[in-house]
């Protein structure tokens, strides 16, 4: 871990979309961050002392999905395919699949294994296994203003970790897509879509991955902007009643991955945020944890 000393933090932007505004000061207190994401290394380590089995390898609960069908309800998770040509941007399942079998051990399905990804992000995990393995490391996932403020490196207002330009004198800073989404990818890979963590340049406190790879849980509940989340905030601050968790609970994501591309999902920035429900797993959504000091 890399301890971030704390400060001031310029969250959001007016540059890009909607649920990045308002523009807000925020103080960040000293913290502890993973300098990358969890991986398939570690997450093993975990599993194997706990016995912990993920969301995407149990069974959906039928209550939930009353009008599901119950071949859906067998353990899975989604998994990208690419198309075979170009196609309309405005429709996701185009080029994700519901994959059953699909799980952190077979990021790719059944018959896919981990072999030469023990560097990878672990992907397929939901928040409550991003939550169970905290809690078993004696550490935390990070509120969304702490891994923004992280992720940004000491830079203010920049739009990227590194910078304002995406590709400084033409070297690729991150694990995201170049080319045409979602069929053609030019950035050359091996062992899937992730790469292993630390494979691009660190941001200003020393954190890889912090731009590209896999989406990040953090701990804040979603909202639709900047404004509510801190409306929010302070009316939870003023309640112990706690917050019923059900499968359209929605938190934060951050970082962007791999798929991100700037004709479909320019994301892959410190002020982009995405909300994703609790149960649902991708392969490309990991997490990593933060502590107090």
């Amino acid at each position: 871990m890399v301890l971030v000393e704390g400060g001031s933090l310029i969250q959001g932007s007016e540059d890009f979309y909607s649920e990045e505004q308002p523009i807000c000061e925020v103080a960040v207190g000293d913290l502890w961050v993973d300098i990358h994401p969890v991986t398939n290394a570690e997450f093993r380590r975990f599993v194997k002392d706990t016995g912990h089995v993920t969301v995407a390898e149990q069974p959906a609960d039928p209550a939930e999905f009353p009008d599901a069908d119950p071949q859906d309800l067998v353990p899975g998770s989604l998994v990208f395919t690419p198309a075979a040509g170009p196609v309309p941007l405005d429709d996701w399942q185009r080029w994700w699949r519901w994959q059953p079998g699909a799980e952190w051990r077979h990021p790719d399905g059944p018959g896919s294994s981990l072999n030469g990804r023990d560097r990878h992000p672990v992907v397929h995990v939901a928040h409550d296994d991003a939550l169970a393995y905290s809690a078993w490391a004696a550490k935390r996932l990070p509120t969304e203003a702490e891994w923004e403020y992280a992720a940004r490196g000491g830079l203010v207002g920049a739009r990227y970790p590194w910078g304002d330009d995406f590709m400084p004198r033409g070297r690729v800073m991150a694990n995201t897509w170049h080319g045409d989404f979602p069929w053609r990818n030019d950035l050359p890979k091996k062992n899937g879509m992730t790469t292993p963590v630390g494979s691009y340049p660190a941001n200003g406190y020393g954190l890889f991955d912090v731009s590209g790879n896999v989406w990040e849980w953090t701990a804040s509940a979603w909202t639709a902007s900047h404004a509510q989340m801190h409306i929010e905030a302070q009316a939870a601050a003023s309640c112990c009643a706690p917050v019923r968790r059900t499968e359209s609970t929605r938190f934060v994501t951050k970082g962007g991955s791999h798929l991100c591309a700037p004709s479909y999902c320019h994301r892959y920035r410190p002020a982009a945020r995405q909300g994703h429900t609790i149960r649902s797993t991708t392969g490309h959504l990991g997490f990593r944890c933060a502590a107090d000091p």
